[in-house]
């Protein structure tokens, strides 16, 4: 099995439902996705896996942001629940930062729940830290979200910093038995 990361597409999009169902209390519809797709600050994309015959076998995550002026927002970040430790929410987060990158944004930020460590240890591991609060922002659930943001993204410490990290995540993904190759 190999992995690379391609744009959403509107036929992926039964299987990010899914995904969703299994990741969040509240879940995109499909048709939220359907609309961002058409939103011209928008960038989404997926984790997308391939058996031995280089066939797509299935979507193992989803990730997507915004890039307005020269701010990042990344909306969404989810992994297939079984696929979950393998270091695939990674690789789609430092995507989404390479991405915002490269868009010219100076600054990433998000929502993350509060009880939400395991997220916010990986985020604090690429630079963003915790700058306020939104009160019951996950109102279906009634917790609060930290926002977190990074700033300094096209400045060279970060990018070195994003290098040094993309060349240990890809020694650990594609090391993995199940994987073979470094498509991404």
């Amino acid at each position: 099995m190999s992995l690379r990361i391609d744009p959403l597409r509107v036929a992926d999009l039964p299987e990010i439902e899914e995904i969703e169902r299994q990741s969040f209390p509240t879940p995109w519809p499909r048709s939220a996705y359907a609309r961002e797709l058409e939103n011209s600050f928008a960038r989404y994309f997926v984790l997308r896996a391939f058996d031995g015959e280089g066939r797509p076998a299935r979507i193992v995550g989803v990730a997507g942001l915004w890039v307005v002026a020269d701010e990042a927002h990344l909306m969404t970040i989810a992994v297939r629940p079984e696929e979950r430790g393998r270091g695939y929410g990674e690789w789609l987060l430092l995507h989404a930062i390479e991405t915002a990158i490269a868009a010219g944004a100076e600054m990433l930020t998000l929502e993350v729940r509060e009880t939400n460590t395991i997220a916010q240890r990986l985020y604090q591991k690429y630079g963003l830290q915790v700058e306020g609060r939104r009160k019951n922002y996950y109102a279906e659930i009634g917790e609060d979200a930290l926002v977190m943001t990074v700033r300094g993204l096209t400045g060279i410490p970060y990018r070195q910093q994003i290098a040094a990290r993309r060349a240990a995540l890809e020694e650990r993904i594609f090391a993995q038995p199940a994987v073979s190759g470094s498509q991404a």
